[in-house]
């Protein structure tokens, strides 16, 4: 049995129901802009990206030049939705309460949004002072890059095999893959969407999971599977 010596948990839409607030948040920023999208086709494009690079594939895509001001308007008004309406995730806590050994965030969040939304939702304990955020990094290396959680191993003295990464969306899927840690997708969030878990799979996910309840026995099995990484 190789076992496990770190699990990663990403956090928005694994820990905290953030994600479909966010969503919400920036369809409608977009739909003014003069760029149609739903906020479920918000939450399958593009969980787990940050604004900027939302905004950078939007640019992409069509011939529309997206104002600089969108980027800090964002930030505000999600800081606030966030603020007054985020919730944690059923079953986070039965979780947490019976996973042993060394567990940390690593997130696109910013560390002050990280820092607000786990106060909120007392989550903040779980993890303190093991949170981390890929903006604190330098510009660009937020997921899919692997940075963040390859600093978040080494922060333990951790090899990415002996990681487990908690994942919702297929850009953090893609980061963990690459660096080289075995992943579990979570699609228990209010943003899940018809094919989010074959899309996980498809990104290399070992399993998936749609209850965080399920976390536990789900490590302790996967300690006995041979993960190929």
């Amino acid at each position: 049995m190789s076992g496990f010596d770190l699990t990663i948990f990403d956090c928005d839409g694994v820990l905290v129901d953030s994600e479909i607030i966010a969503a919400k948040v920036e369809s409608k920023l977009l739909n003014e802009a003069g760029y149609p999208i739903s906020i479920e086709e918000m939450g399958e494009r593009f969980a787990g990206m940050t604004w900027k690079n939302i905004l950078l594939t939007v640019e992409k895509e069509v011939d529309i030049p997206l104002s600089a001001s969108l980027l800090d308007k964002s930030e505000a008004l999600l800081d606030q939705r966030l603020a007054r309406e985020v919730k944690i995730i059923d079953g986070v806590v039965f979780a947490l309460s019976r996973l042993k050994g060394p567990r940390c965030i690593c997130s696109n969040s910013s560390s002050a949004r990280l820092d607000m939304m786990l106060t909120k939702v007392g989550l903040k304990e779980f993890f303190a002072p093991h949170v981390y955020s890929a903006k604190d990094l330098g510009p660009d290396r937020v997921k899919p890059k692997p940075d963040i959680f390859l600093h978040g191993a080494a922060q333990f003295g951790v090899t990415p095999d002996k990681v487990v990464v908690v994942e919702d969306s297929v850009h953090g899927v893609h980061a963990a893959r690459a660096a080289g840690m075995r992943v579990i997708g979570f699609t228990g969030a209010s943003h899940t969407y018809p094919s989010h878990a074959d899309r996980l799979t498809d990104a290399g996910a070992e399993t998936v999971i749609s209850r965080m309840m399920d976390l536990p026995a789900v490590i302790a099995a996967m300690e006995n599977w041979a993960g190929a990484i």
